[in-house]
């Protein structure tokens, strides 16, 4: 006897084949056509099922008559261009698909598998892809713009240049994924996993990464414009040319961290963990620095009467720098100086 579990298991993989055999055909047929295959499922078919004719009918707008495939099979399947706006697919199998400049805004994509899937340039606007499992995905250029990714698995996901704007990664585990070029803005990041993920020149200004993991990451270039980082592990980035300014980054865990030539002036490094961490060349003009601990002489740095230094290095710096500007200041000094941490 057959379950109700099995008969609608053989449903979802009948939609699935339906719509790859007959993607012009009306939403509505395909579900009908499947479910009366589907309920069959203990006879031997002596004929089609009547419903299979609603399939030659023209294809309703879309919006209007929304496509169901949840729980299909739709592995490797070639959808190229593909119009699934608003589409069910929750927990549909698209291991492998090819989904190049697909549209797929506004589609249910929760708990759906898209492991190594190809989505360059596809539409994924307002999509839900909570819980989905997008790792090793191709969404370069993609369009995620307000997509629910809440849980999702980017790990080792290739987002480059993708527009990832006011999308939720809360809980999101992207894990050596690349978005180089990316652009994040203000998102929620809290207590993600982006350790070893690739931001080079990334725009997450406003971003906030509270307790966020980006440990090993390449933020090289990347603007974190008051972006939110406390409590943030951010041990041996690289950091260089980053633009920091107004960022909150008290309590980070700076800690090996490279941060060569990056913008941090007006930012808020209190309580910061910055036992070797490089700070050549930096911008610390208003930037605030107390209570840091393990900090080193930064030379090159510039600096002026609003920055605040941890009390153990104020009196160093003023002694090692010289006026370059009215009102600003540059640690002089040599590299095997800045070897030497400066209190504890």
């Amino acid at each position: 006897m057959v379950t109700d579990a099995e008969r609608e298991q053989r449903a979802a993989t009948l939609r699935g084949l339906l719509y790859l055999a007959c993607p012009d055909a009306p939403a509505a047929a395909i579900t009908a056509t499947a479910a009366a295959i589907a309920e069959q499922a203990e006879e031997t078919p002596s004929a089609a099922v009547p419903q299979a004719a609603q399939l030659n009918r023209p294809k309703r707008p879309a919006g209007t008559d929304r496509l169901n495939l949840s729980g299909a099979d739709l592995r490797g399947a070639s959808l190229s261009g593909a119009d699934l706006r608003g589409a069910d697919l929750r927990c549909a199998d698209l291991r492998g698909a090819e989904l190049t400049e697909a549209s797929l805004a506004g589609a249910n994509l929760c708990g759906a598998c898209l492991d190594r899937a190809t989505l360059t340039q596809a539409d994924l606007t307002q999509a839900d892809l909570t819980r989905a499992n997008l790792a090793h995905a191709a969404l370069t250029r993609g369009k995620l713009s307000g997509a629910d990714l809440t849980a999702a698995n980017l790990t080792r996901a290739a987002l480059h240049d993708a527009d990832l704007a006011e999308a939720k990664l809360y809980g999101a585990d992207l894990a050596e994924a690349d978005l180089t070029g990316a652009f994040i803005g203000s998102l929620n990041l809290i207590n993600t996993n982006l350790t070893r993920v690739k931001l080079y020149g990334a725009d997450l200004h406003g971003a906030d990464l509270r307790g966020a993991d980006l440990r090993g990451a390449d933020l090289k270039l990347v603007n974190l414009r008051r972006a939110a980082l406390i409590g943030a592990r951010l041990n041996g980035v690289h950091l260089h040319d980053a633009h920091l300014s107004g960022a909150d980054l008290s309590g980070a865990d700076l800690s090996g961290a490279e941060l060569g030539r990056a913008d941090l002036s007006d930012a808020n490094l209190t309580g910061a963990e910055l036992d070797l961490a490089d700070l050549t060349g930096t911008t610390l003009r208003g930037a605030r620095l107390t209570a840091v601990s393990g900090m080193r002489l930064p030379v090159g740095a510039t600096w002026d009467s609003e920055t605040r230094w941890p009390l153990y290095l104020a009196s160093l710096v003023v002694e090692e720098s010289d006026q370059v500007a009215p009102g600003v200041y540059r640690v002089r000094g040599d590299q095997s100086r800045n070897r030497s941490v400066v209190g504890v």
